[in-house]
C-alpha cells in the first residue's frame, strides 16, 4: 500500500516553540482538526483534541504552546504535554497523551499521513 502525505504547510511556516498550524482531519466519520509544532527542531503532530476531555487545545488559532515554549497547554483545562511525546506532564490527565498524527519534513514542506484512525477531511 502506498503511503499518502497530505500536504499541511511550508516548513518556514513553522518556527521553534511558536505558532502551529492546524489541519482538517476526520475521525470516525467526524470532522476535527490536527495541528503540527515545531520542538527540538523537529515537527510533531497531533489530534487536536485534550486527552482529558475531547475538546481543542489552542488558546487561539494555533496557539498552542504556553508561555515558555516548553510545553503544549490546554487553553481550558491547563493539562500541559511535552512537545515531543504528547504526554500530559501535569494537570487533570497527568500520564495520558495526545493522539500522535504522522508528520514529515520534505522539500521544504510539512506533511501528514493518515492512518487507521485519523483520515482525510470528508469533502
Amino acid at each position: 500500500m502506498e503511503e499518502v502525505l497530505i500536504p499541511v504547510c511550508a516548513s518556514a511556516d513553522i518556527e521553534e516553540g511558536g505558532k502551529g498550524r492546524r489541519f482538517a482531519v476526520s475521525v470516525h466519520g467526524d470532522d476535527a482538526t490536527g495541528f503540527v509544532v515545531r520542538y527540538g527542531g523537529a515537527v510533531y503532530g497531533y489530534l487536536n483534541r485534550c486527552a482529558h476531555v475531547p475538546i481543542e487545545l489552542d488558546w487561539s488559532e494555533g496557539e498552542f504552546f504556553e508561555s515558555s515554549g516548553l510545553y503544549l497547554m490546554c487553553a481550558t483545562h491547563g493539562a500541559v504535554y511535552a512537545p515531543d511525546t504528547g504526554k500530559c506532564e501535569g494537570g487533570p490527565c497527568t500520564g495520558a497523551r495526545l493522539r500522535k498524527i504522522m508528520v514529515f519534513e520534505k522539500d521544504g514542506a510539512i506533511f501528514w499521513a493518515p492512518d487507521d484512525y485519523v483520515r482525510p477531511a470528508l469533502a
